[in-house]
């Protein structure tokens, strides 16, 4: 239309791609198109904010319990129980990594990346006899294993 008519002005140009288009129609459909997906993502978002609570409490429920029976086995000096839908059974872990100071931690033994502990190359550097500073083994522990049917 600017083209055609360059001394057009904004109100004719308005009025006249109003008529031939049905602009305002659609801008007001997505118009109200934006409102309901801001609604959708602000419940959206809500409910995720929720539901990783909700997560959150199950995972610390895990942690707990799966301490508990381990704890009851150990005191009762059960090893094992068989059910039909699962095995719960108590096992030795290897020894695994705990880090006291990962500031003294040699470069070579931090992944790059926002820098952590390679505890894999930690664990095979102190099981092969050698000091990393900063680390140390910590004792095997007893741990709960459960195998569903």
């Amino acid at each position: 239309m600017l083209d055609l008519y360059p001394d057009i002005d904004e109100n004719t140009l308005a009025d006249t791609l109003e008529g031939a288009t049905d602009l305002n129609e659609i801008l007001v459909v997505v118009a109200r198109s934006i409102l309901e997906d801001e609604a959708m993502a602000k419940a959206l978002k809500e409910r995720i904010d929720a539901m990783r609570q909700r997560y959150t409490r199950f995972e610390e429920r895990v942690v707990s319990k799966r301490q508990m029976v381990l704890d009851v086995m150990q005191s009762c000096a059960l090893p094992k129980i068989m059910q039909p839908d699962f095995t719960a059974s108590l096992r030795k872990a290897p020894p695994s990594v705990e880090i006291d100071n990962e500031t003294a931690l040699p470069s070579v033994f931090l992944v790059e990346q926002a820098p952590k502990p390679d505890k894999r190359a930690i664990l095979a550097a102190i099981s092969n006899g050698q000091d990393v500073p900063g680390a140390r083994l910590a004792p095997a522990r007893t741990t709960l294993a459960l195998r569903s049917a």
